[in-house]
């Protein structure tokens, strides 16, 4: 029981919420960039939530099901259809053996995440499905999935009809948009700024460029100054640091960066509007709104309490994710 890739996408990986817990050893936790669609997709099939799914990027697989499970999508819109008939995200549905899963066209969004009931059986390491490309170690051998490859499913019964027609609450749903304001916290340099440079970081438009990926987003805009900084030591880092360059841009630290950092940490996005930012691409554009950490704490519980009805409505027990 597997899915056969029949057709490679451009960048498809297999993700969890990421491998915490080895940073001091210098392994970068990786993980998927929306882990909130991530947990979203396998709790609709009846997954735990920490479980592997599929992060896809457009153009994306063609797959071929050969085996019969039930299956969600969640994140981007990449215009998902199963032997022709349209599939909308934040569904489930079924897919029996011998039926084609394609992606037609980009709508919005930049990531995609396909969940299947019974779920991926992908051997962990350091307790974490997740993909590290430039180890080249964890999910799938390591590496993008390419045409051939089979990624087993855990044991399955077949279409369980309890699975079917479920859906996630709009409440739960991450407001995306191709120009998000998102929310941050002062970072630990942030008192470098004085208040010209402090309108700079919240009040222009910063675009996305070229030069990013799942390490980091890149941003362009006016040049950024930090006043009175002595060098610094390089210190932690984490996803959704916002780190000021040396020419005076900005760089926002994504699901694959580095564990240590010596360049400025401006402000850190908060863990609820990190699923804005992972879903923008290069030439959109996002600013940035600093809260307290008192509001970004009661976001979070505000956010995890759904999450909490959910989990218990999709499992029938309480469970706990990473």
């Amino acid at each position: 029981m597997s899915l056969l890739i029949k057709k490679p996408g451009i960048l498809t990986t297999v993700q969890d919420l990421g491998r915490y817990g080895y940073q001091r050893f210098g392994v970068n936790p990786s993980g998927a960039m929306d882990r909130t669609a991530a947990r979203l997709v396998n709790l609709l099939v009846g997954n735990d939530e920490t479980g592997a799914v599929l992060e896809m990027h457009f153009p994306a697989d063609v797959v071929e099901f050969e085996a019969d499970v039930v299956c969600a999508i969640g994140g981007a819109d990449l215009t998902a259809e199963i032997d022709g008939r349209p599939i909308e995200n934040w569904h489930t549905f079924a897919a029996h053996s011998g039926s084609t899963l394609r992606f037609k066209g980009r709508v919005w969004g930049s990531r995609a995440y396909l969940a299947v009931s019974g779920g991926l059986d992908i051997r962990p390491w350091l307790a974490s499905t997740s993909t590290n490309l430039a180890a080249g170690i964890g999910g799938f051998e390591g590496r993008r999935l390419q045409a051939g490859d089979r990624l087993a499913i855990n044991c399955t019964t077949g279409i369980d009809s309890k699975l079917l027609h479920r859906a996630v609450s709009p409440s739960l749903i991450p407001y995306y948009r191709p120009f998000p304001t998102v929310r941050v916290i002062a970072g630990n340099e942030y008192a470098c700024l004085n208040a010209e440079n402090r309108e700079l970081l919240e009040k222009q438009d910063f675009v996305i460029s070229n030069n990013s990926n799942r390490m980091g987003f890149r941003l362009s805009g006016a040049p950024i100054k930090c006043e009175s900084l002595a060098e610094l030591v390089s210190s932690a880092v984490t996803f959704g640091t916002i780190q000021l360059l040396p020419d005076g841009q900005l760089i926002v630290l994504m699901a694959d960066h580095q564990t240590t950092g010596g360049y400025p940490r401006l402000a850190h996005v908060i863990s609820r509007d990190l699923p804005l930012l992972a879903q923008l691409g290069a030439s959109d554009k996002v600013a940035f709104h600093v809260v307290d950490v008192k509001h970004a704490e009661e976001l979070t519980a505000e956010f995890e309490q759904e999450m909490r009805f959910l989990r218990i409505a999709a499992l029938g027990v309480e469970t706990r994710s990473k």
